[in-house]
């Protein structure tokens, strides 16, 4: 995923559709300099994670 898309799921009050190694995650800050973001699985929240922009995938559906 790109850094601009990124950001703007992360500060949209709209929840996209967005997973991790096929997990639905939340996207909660883009880190602009390491070009990584700080997310959790839906499922999980207690479980954050700092992860490259590269591994998130949006779902168009």
């Amino acid at each position: 995923m790109n850094k601009q898309r990124a950001q703007e799921i992360a500060s949209s009050p709209v929840m996209a559709n967005v997973s991790y190694k096929g997990d639905a995650i939340y996207i909660q800050h883009v880190d602009d300099k390491n070009e990584t973001a700080r997310i959790y699985a839906l499922d999980q929240p207690e479980n954050e994670q700092e992860v490259s922009l590269n591994d998130l995938k949006e779902d168009y559906r």
